[in-house]
């Protein structure tokens, strides 16, 4: 987008506040790899410009690691200025408790209500008719990004589904390649589960079991299914030893992996790497098999602090999140998807346009965030985790999960 355009669109579209005085907010996140680092400085930058100062408060690992810190400091009388939480359930404690600040007044002096696309991601800010934080962007977790090296090395075609990559493992072993490249924090196996449920299951019946929670269908042919996919997925990842899920996705850009079941924001490494989507790599929304979208994503919320000025820079910054030009910048380093339909993201990588015609198309789905407590994603994650590091059976894991699934009823 030209600097023009961009500009003009910061004015028309985003009432912010300028700054009478420089204020320091410390914000604190859990994005500390390559790509990640890379997007949030244009977060950090933006902000520094527009006169107050970004604190960075990084804390590495995954947000699993994060968010019991992040909520630690904000009921302990600690908060931060702002924090970053996942979009759904995970901040409606704090909420509920009158811990954090109420913006409603800049999302309607924003008009968020009719540029946040789709209208789920401010939906999920917002209890009691009260909006609490600003979604800055849109992760679907349910990729496959495999590395074209790999496969031109044995001489045959880039699968182009799952069903496909899964034929193509034993070859691929032979060549003395990982299959699946799977890391071993908690969430990465709770997320590849969640990526083949909907890829092998499809989206009516995804929806049946998490939207409508017909617990027959959770425990019929269909998810059996599921877990069975599941099973096989483990057995390609077993010789994936390593731990973060960036050190994952650097097995398939140094191609010692076939593939990684892992969200948009795997691009932001292939990025840094200097990969070129279509040629280094290929991805594949879905898994190949069903091309849709999660409405996941990430959020800042802004605990109450006792201090006008900061109170007043925290609503600054929350309009500049959602500004025009913040969300170009974030998102085309962040490899997200923008909340808004009004940016031009023409210098998209060919990813990143694939999920873009996925959300113009309306093919998505709720995050799992969206459609269950804390409590039950917790408990899944945890079953996943049994699952996927050690032989259960696919039919036991499918019994345990339908359980779980009940309890949250």
């Amino acid at each position: 987008m030209k600097t023009k355009t961009l500009a003009a669109l910061l004015c028309s579209a985003v009432a912010v506040p300028l700054a009478a005085n420089a204020v320091d907010l410390e914000v604190t996140h859990w994005w500390t790899s390559g790509g990640e680092a890379a997007a949030v400085a244009e977060l950090a930058k933006a902000f520094d410009a527009s006169g107050d100062h970004w604190v960075d408060g990084a804390i590495a690992g995954s947000g699993g690691t994060a968010r019991p810190i992040m909520i630690s400091r904000i009921t302990g009388g600690d908060p931060m200025g702002a924090t970053q939480f996942n979009h759904g359930q995970q901040a409606m404690e704090l909420v509920e408790a009158g811990l954090m600040l109420d913006i409603t007044d800049v999302a309607e002096a924003n008009n968020w209500k009719s540029i946040v696309n789709p209208p789920s991601l401010l939906d999920a800010c917002t209890i009691d008719g009260k909006i609490y934080c600003a979604p800055v962007n849109i992760h679907s977790p349910e990729w496959l990004w495999i590395s074209n090296k790999v496969y031109e090395d044995l001489g045959i075609p880039v699968p182009q589904n799952w069903n496909e990559f899964v034929a193509s493992a034993p070859q691929v072993e032979a060549a003395g390649k990982i299959p699946l490249a799977l890391g071993g924090q908690p969430w990465q196996s709770n997320l590849a589960f969640g990526a083949i449920s909907v890829a092998v299951a499809g989206l009516d019946v995804w929806k049946k079991v998490n939207v409508d929670k017909d617990m027959d269908v959770a425990a019929g042919p269909e998810y059996a299914a599921v877990f069975k996919a599941a099973a096989d997925a483990r057995k390609l990842a077993a010789k994936s030893n390593v731990q973060d899920w960036n050190q994952a996705t650097n097995l398939v850009i140094t191609d010692q992996a076939a593939a990684q079941i892992m969200g948009d924001w795997a691009q932001g490494e292939f990025a840094v790497a200097g990969e070129v989507a279509g040629k280094d790599y290929t991805c594949l929304p879905g898994l190949g098999l069903n091309a849709y979208l999660s409405t996941g994503g990430d959020a800042f919320y802004f605990p109450k602090l006792d201090d006008p000025e900061k109170e007043a820079a925290q609503k600054r910054l929350a309009a500049l999140l959602v500004a025009p030009e913040t969300q170009v910048a974030f998102n085309l380093k962040k490899g997200s998807l923008p909340i808004r339909g009004d940016v031009d993201l023409a210098t998209a990588n060919d990813c990143m346009k694939k999920g873009l015609e996925i959300l113009a198309s309306g093919n998505i789905v709720p995050s799992g965030d969206m459609v269950w407590s804390a409590d039950v994603q917790k408990q899944i994650e945890d079953l996943m985790v049994e699952f996927w590091s050690s032989d259960m059976p696919a039919e036991d894991a499918q019994a345990k999960w339908v359980e779980i699934l009940k309890s949250g009823l």
